[in-house]
């Protein structure tokens, strides 16, 4: 194929992969979005203006090489865009389907800023590796070196993986232990597949096997395997669990008021073929009930676009915000709008009605002035309280840590106040000697990007610690 030239923005408009209509793609969990083509791949990406400051680059956690990437698509040189994708990310072709790119790198994109409409820089990242994998580009894991050294790694989410792969790749032995029966944490059981199709993990999780990764599953740490026995085992130990347990509302322990977690899980359990009796029960499934999420994330949006899918009667979203200051995807919001649901704006919940839940008495809020970070916070309106009916209740607040310490029965193990391990940034070295954490665990719920970073980083400075030690056993 001829390279297509670059700066074609001001003559090629923006074009996303075509989008499956609401009315196909809400009867069954496939990804929405098609494949570029090949031709068209070139010409999204040749829309790249290849800027002296990249802010996309910049804006990007991975720092990915966007420009560079983009360039070699256009001249139809996809292996090489490929090898420069995948130096910097662990799992480009999950990146590009679940990042919330209108944040990050598109949202910063300079002809966006200019009024052209941002480079397609996710749709393209995708394809890439997808052409890879079809094209057998990807390489199976291959250390030059077998090393002595070894390494456990508690989580199977993307933190955990990005860390085990970097490591394989040197020749450490690596072992993954996760309390669930797959490998992926949350993208294999918290994201949907409409965003996020399972092979596409599970793929990896083949590729990391075949590389020599040992997984230990079905493993819950401070249950089954005590976290000392895994000191006791490796050489160095990372922490990388990501956060699990739910925020919570008071008064919410009537029957149909369900945490998103456990939602989401269930479904994406139906999904694999497994058996899941609280699916089939009625008790995590949403078919011909009112739905009601609680909250704005994109926890939520999964929750929602969940629920239509499974032929809930309907669906309504409640934030206590408006769509403006909404912390989720626009993009997420848009899809989620096209399939139905509805979102009730400025609105909170105060209670819940029946002992099986039937509704949920909310109160409608309005934006106060803007506090010292320019967010407005939201005021309660006094006498505006109704109730929202609904057969059940999802409740998608956000995600906070597990306590670990007590949990894991550990001395020594230092968290935040905010229950987090405490842990340096740039290295994941916490307070126990040669034990790294890294991902939500350390930073909070955040992004799968940030997961993939700080896993990457990690493992850097676990390599280093290996050397040390083992020069240090050598004298």
């Amino acid at each position: 194929m001829a390279g297509q030239k670059m700066l074609t923005f001001t003559k090629v408009e923006r074009d996303m992969p075509e989008k499956r209509p609401p009315n196909l793609r809400k009867e069954d969990f496939g990804e929405i979005y098609a494949e570029y083509a090949r031709d068209k791949a070139a010409e999204q990406a040749s829309r790249c203006s290849q800027c002296g400051v990249p802010y996309c680059q910049t804006h990007c956690p991975l720092h990915n090489n966007i420009p560079d990437w983009l360039r070699l698509t256009a001249e139809g040189r996809l292996e090489e865009a490929y090898e420069l994708s995948q130096a910097t990310n662990t799992f480009p072709e999950i990146c590009g389907r679940i990042c919330p790119q209108d944040r990050l790198c598109e949202g910063n994109c300079v002809i966006e800023q200019s009024g052209h409409g941002t480079v397609t820089i996710g749709s393209v990242e995708k394809y890439i590796t997808d052409t890879a994998f079809e094209e057998g580009w990807v390489k199976p894991i291959r250390p030059h070196l077998e090393r002595s050294e070894s390494v456990g790694i508690i989580g199977a989410g993307p933190g955990g993986l990005a860390a085990a792969d970097m490591l394989r790749r040197q020749g450490v032995q690596v072992t993954v232990y996760d309390r669930y029966d797959r490998g992926g944490g949350l993208l294999t059981y918290g994201i949907p597949g409409f965003k996020l199709e399972k092979d596409i993990v599970m793929q990896r999780m083949a590729q990391l096997e075949d590389g020599g990764v040992q997984f230990v599953l079905n493993c819950n740490v401070g249950e089954d395997l005590s976290f000392d026995a895994i000191r006791g085992k490796h050489d160095a130990v990372l922490i990388a669990t990501g956060v699990y347990k739910t925020r919570d509302l008071p008064d919410s322990g009537a029957e149909g008021i369900v945490d998103a977690i456990d939602y989401l899980t269930a479904s994406n359990r139906k999904s694999f073929g497994d058996d899941v009796p609280e699916f089939d029960s009625g008790e995590l499934n949403a078919d011909g009930k009112r739905v009601v999420v609680i909250g704005g994330g994109d926890t939520a949006m999964d929750c929602v676009r969940t629920a239509v899918r499974q032929g809930a009667e309907s669906v309504k979203c409640l934030y206590r915000r408006d769509r403006a200051n909404m912390p989720g995807s626009q993009r997420e919001v848009q899809n989620a709008e096209e399939e139905g649901v509805e979102f009730v704006w400025l609105s909170a919940p105060n209670g819940f009605e029946g002992d099986a839940v039937t509704g949920v008495k909310v109160q409608k809020m309005r934006l106060g002035a803007p506090d010292a970070t320019g967010r407005q916070a939201p005021e309660l309106i006094e006498g505006s309280d109704y109730v929202e009916g609904a057969d059940i209740v999802i409740k998608a607040l956000g995600f906070e840590p597990e306590d670990l310490p007590k949990l894991w029965g550990v001395d020594g193990l230092e968290v935040t106040r905010w229950g987090t391990v405490k842990a340096d940034f740039n290295t994941g070295k916490t307070s126990l000697e040669g034990v790294y954490a890294a991902g939500d665990i350390v930073r909070g719920a955040s992004l799968v990007v940030w997961a993939i970073r700080d896993g990457r980083d990690a493992a850097t400075a676990m390599l280093e610690y290996l050397g040390q030690t083992a020069s240090v056993a050598a004298e």
